[in-house]
């Protein structure tokens, strides 16, 4: 790494959005102003947000700066690790096939379904009552 330069990226997972800012550096992660260890307080989701960089063997070569909003603690670590396998493709575009195979690239389509009129909620139906 010759450069000191900065890498982008943006993730995206249900109502969840992730800017996401990868420099050289010893491995720091910062969530919205806090470590990331703290902000991602279960251990599950501090290895989701991880994955991008231990699949590439960059773990502790970068400091990574994240703005996250909306969704969920799974949602926002979800669209991290998608933010982040983005700004690792600006950094090194050889890295696209070992991330697209683990589907890091992809961004998850599912959603919650609209509640639609004359039901209770998406699909559930108001309960029948025949007498």
């Amino acid at each position: 790494m010759a450069e000191d330069k900065t890498y982008y990226g943006t993730g995206h997972r249900k109502t969840a959005i992730a800017r996401v800012w990868l420099k050289p550096g010893e491995g720091h992660l910062y969530v919205n102003g806090r470590d990331g260890r703290d902000y991602f307080a279960q251990e599950k989701l501090f290895r989701v947000v991880m994955q991008p960089l231990t699949l590439t063997g960059h773990e502790g070569q970068f400091d990574v700066v994240v703005h996250a909003t909306g969704g969920g603690p799974v949602a926002q670590a979800e669209a991290v690790r998608h933010g982040m396998a983005r700004a690792l493709l600006e950094f090194n575009e050889e890295l696209r096939l070992p991330l697209k195979h683990a589907g890091y690239l992809t961004r998850d389509p599912r959603a919650k379904e609209r509640k639609k009129w004359g039901h209770k909620r998406a699909r559930r139906g108001f309960q029948f009552t025949k007498r």
